[in-house]
Formats: structure tokens, sequence, C-alpha cells
């Protein structure tokens, strides 16, 4: 069905003359006339009855109308989930609980007159090709890793530089350190049962681990942080990397220290991803929030892998 000719006839009948919906829509008296016409083959039914003073709905156009606001209305909401400006702004974040979520509700707060959806996507692959066919608007990622550039369609900047912790039950034998160089760490089981092969995450620990001489298992299943956190806290042996601004919260009888590592402090580099010709007004919007907040990167005392810096 011609949404053209539904949206003259809910003209028409709400104006009562053919002339004066002919001006509302900016169409001549007969382009109505037609449409209307065409409308009433297409259903088989006569929808107005002209009199001197203009048209009337026929029972069968009274009983059209409702249906036919409808159409308009639903046709209306289809176009405005894909027009841009108009739908939310999709952003991936790794997690709920990470700085990047935590970016996206400074955003939100600096912002809350622009709708948002944010999701969370696997890896920077995933994430590259949601971009590329707008099913996202941006990503934060790791950028990128070793041997995979990234399309040259792809724009990227560098928003954040995130601290590592060393996370430890009072038991390890670091609990009671204020803080721990880098180096020192090598003697120790730093276990990470999240790091997936073929992640960016997991490149950015293999390069950490052979720079510095670390021990960092994936070994077992990942049964999420709150096991991860219960682990640690029983198990004197054992430690984990922590970002600085991930949130989590634990029993007060786990006893779990959170102590900065220095010399250098290991940071994970978070950088903005979006596709070059994306028009979507909020995301200009967003880069110009992040180029405000964000903090300097490859400062003096920390650490990265060169792979990570963005073209």
């Amino acid at each position: 069905m011609d949404l053209d000719t539904v949206r003259t006839f809910v003209a028409a009948a709400d104006a009562g003359r053919f002339q004066d919906a002919a001006a509302e829509l900016a169409v001549t008296q007969q382009a109505v006339s037609k449409r209307i016409a065409a409308l009433e083959r297409d259903l088989g039914v006569r929808l107005f009855t002209r009199t001197p003073r203009g048209a009337e709905l026929t029972i069968d156009g009274q009983a059209f109308l409702p249906h036919a606001r409808d159409l308009l209305r639903v046709a209306e909401r289809a176009v405005s989930s894909v027009r841009t400006g108009r739908r939310p702004l999709r952003v991936d974040v790794i997690a709920s609980r990470s700085a990047q979520s935590s970016l996206m509700r400074g955003f939100h707060h600096a912002h809350p007159e622009i709708d948002l959806d944010v999701v969370m996507l696997f890896d920077v692959a995933t994430a590259v090709a949601a971009i590329r066919s707008g099913t996202i608007d941006a990503s934060f990622r790791a950028v990128a890793m070793p041997g995979r550039p990234l399309p040259e369609d792809i724009e990227s900047v560098r928003v954040l530089d995130e601290p590592l912790q060393l996370l430890t039950g009072p038991a390890h034998a670091l609990a009671g350190a204020r803080s721990v160089p880098l180096a020192q760490l090598a003697g120790h089981r730093i276990w990470m049962p999240g790091i997936v092969p073929g992640t960016e995450w997991a490149a950015y620990y293999d390069d950490l681990a052979a720079e510095f001489g670390l021990t960092i298992e994936a070994t077992g299943p990942n049964f999420g942080s709150d096991a991860l956190l219960d682990t640690i806290a029983d198990t004197p042996a054992l430690a984990t990397f922590m970002s600085e601004q991930t949130r989590l919260v634990w029993p007060a009888g786990h006893g779990l220290r959170r102590i900065p590592v220095t010399d250098p402090t290991p940071v994970y580099p978070h950088s903005l991803l979006w596709h070059r010709d994306n028009p979507h007004p909020a995301l200009t919007t967003l880069r110009a929030h992040l180029a405000t907040t964000a903090t300097g990167h490859d400062a003096v005392g920390t650490w990265a892998p060169d792979w990570v810096v963005p073209r």
C-alpha cells in the first residue's frame, strides 16, 4: 500500500475538504483526488462522499481511518529507528564494571539529552565488524593486535590509560605492601582465568608477561568475578591483576588488598573506534567530550605495548 495515498487520505479526512488537504500537503487538488481514487481502487470501497461543504467519510472510510493513522505511526517509527540523529547512539564497552562503562556514564551525565544504547561485544574483530556494518557507532578497545592493523575506514583515538593494580588475599606475601615494583612480581603466580586466546587483552598480557618475566596463568574455567575473588582471598599463592577503575564489591571477610604496581606501572590503553563516514551527530559530541576528559598516555613511568598506538 502506497503510504502517500494513506497520508493523503488522513489529511483529507481531517480537513474535510480536498482543497484544504492539498494546501496542507503542498500538492494540487487534482493530485489529492487522484491519490484518493487510487486508494479506493486498491481497497475496493468508496472512502468519501462529495457534499456541497466538501468531502465526508463513508462508513468504510470511518472504519479505515484509525488503521490508516496506525500505518503512518508505524512508518514513522520505522524511519526514526534508523534515521541518523534520531536513533540512539550505540556504543560498545567490554564490561559493565569497566573503565569504558565509567566513561560512558560520565558522558551520559554531561549530555542527558542524548539517547544511548550501550552494548557489550566480545573482541576487537567483532567490534570492528559491527562498526563497519553500522550495527554500532563506536567501540572502546585496546588498539589493536600485533599483525592485525585496523581497516583503513576505521578511525581511533586513545582516550584513557588505566593503571593495573595487584589484587591479593590477606595471606599473600605482598599483602602488606603499599606498592610493588613490577619486576618484583616475577616470582609470583598471577591468575587470570578471563584471558581468552586471540583477543586483544590476551595479546596485552602476553606482551606484559614476556617483557617482565611474569607468570600469568589463565588455567581453569572462568566462573566470573565473584569466583575469582573467592579464590584469590583463600589462596595465598595466587594474585591477579585488576584495572584501577574496575568496580568490584566483595565480602568484608575476604580481606582483599588492591596494591599499586610501579617502576613501571602497566597501563591498559583504551581507545575509541568509529567508522570515518559515520554521520551520527552524537558521535561528534562523544569524541569532543572524551577529548576534554581523556588523560595523557605514554606517561613517564608507565608501560604499554607498542602496538596499541593508534594510526
